[in-house]
């Protein structure tokens, strides 16, 4: 992706910081009404929530471009702020979304993350997360659809709504109700641009089709990410990481036959939409009842077994 974040205002968020909490920003001419101290404590303030993202961000497996982009969006709020304070006119820039990939790449958990880091900065004044399908906003009769919608975009005002399988809505033809929900979102957008921030998401190829139903959808959505599949390797990293969350470890044999068995999966060329960590989440938690059942079965309660996940346990 070249141009992640393109610096044009489409119309959809104007960037403002909360009139609560903002500094008594200097008219141009004024570049020395914050003191030195003043300046210098934004600066320490800014730098440790930089390095409190990045330490969040590390966290996540993999997501590479996605963690970029993430220190782009908050570069750019820093700096805007700075631009204020020297008199400088303050940059506009819409933050509408758009996540591609596969099931279980990270999608949700970024766009909450990305509700904090807003909520933060002071961009959102909320920064929860509103998630949503089709069934959420879909009506059974004319009006209904544009009502549903309203009401979901009311929930999420000061945050972020999140739809996901976004390209459903264009799938029922003609007389479906689901184009209505487009368009009822795009005036939103344009009505309630300072308000919320709206992520479309979904799977990649679907999603390019989704966008055509809409002349104007997506101008509206100048951040766009991939979320590619996950490696075999990370997805080790991801079930390592959910094992320690749970106090359970692989035995050796467990760790080697789990990894031959991703390598497999992934492999398999109609396995288009493999489902990455939520498939790794749902092996380990069938593996775990397995586990449970057999040392019941056996009596066997000893520490390190009650820990220990074995081949036989594996339920892939």
């Amino acid at each position: 992706m070249d141009q992640p974040i393109r610096l044009k205002n489409n119309g959809q968020i104007n960037i403002v910081l909360n009139s609560q909490k903002r500094h008594a920003y200097p008219k141009e001419g004024e570049r020395g009404t914050l003191t030195q101290k003043q300046r210098k404590q934004a600066t320490t303030e800014e730098l440790d929530a930089l390095q409190a993202l990045e330490r969040e961000l590390d966290q996540l497996v993999g997501l590479s471009e996605m963690k970029k982009i993430m220190k782009e969006i908050y570069a750019w709020i820093v700096i805007n702020k700075k631009r204020q304070e020297a008199g400088l006119k303050p940059g506009k820039q819409a933050l509408h979304m758009l996540f591609k990939g596969n099931p279980g790449t990270g999608k949700t958990t970024v766009a909450r993350l990305i509700g904090t880091l807003l909520q933060r900065m002071e961009v959102l004044s909320k920064g929860h997360l509103i998630e949503a399908e089709r069934a959420d906003l879909v009506g059974e009769y004319i009006g209904h659809t544009a009502q549903k919608t309203r009401d979901l975009v009311k929930k999420s005002l000061g945050g972020i709504l999140f739809i996901d399988e976004a390209y459903s809505l264009g799938r029922g033809g003609e007389k479906d109700f689901g184009k209505e929900a487009i368009d009822t979102l795009v005036k939103h957008m344009e009505d309630k641009h300072q308000e919320f921030v709206l992520i479309l998401a979904g799977y990649k190829e679907e999603m390019d089709h989704f966008l055509t139903l809409n002349p104007g959808l997506y101008s509206r959505f100048p951040i766009v990410i991939d979320f590619p599949d996950y490696t075999t390797k990370e997805l080790m990293e991801i079930a390592q990481t959910m094992l320690d969350d749970k106090e359970y470890v692989f035995s050796q044999e467990a760790t080697r036959q789990f990894q031959a068995h991703l390598e497999n999966v992934q492999s398999r060329e109609s396995n288009n939409h493999f489902s990455n960590g939520r498939y790794v989440r749902n092996v380990l938690e069938k593996s775990i009842r397995a586990h449970s059942m057999r040392l019941l079965t056996e009596q066997e309660f000893d520490r390190a077994e009650l820990m220990t996940l074995r081949s036989l346990d594996l339920k892939m």
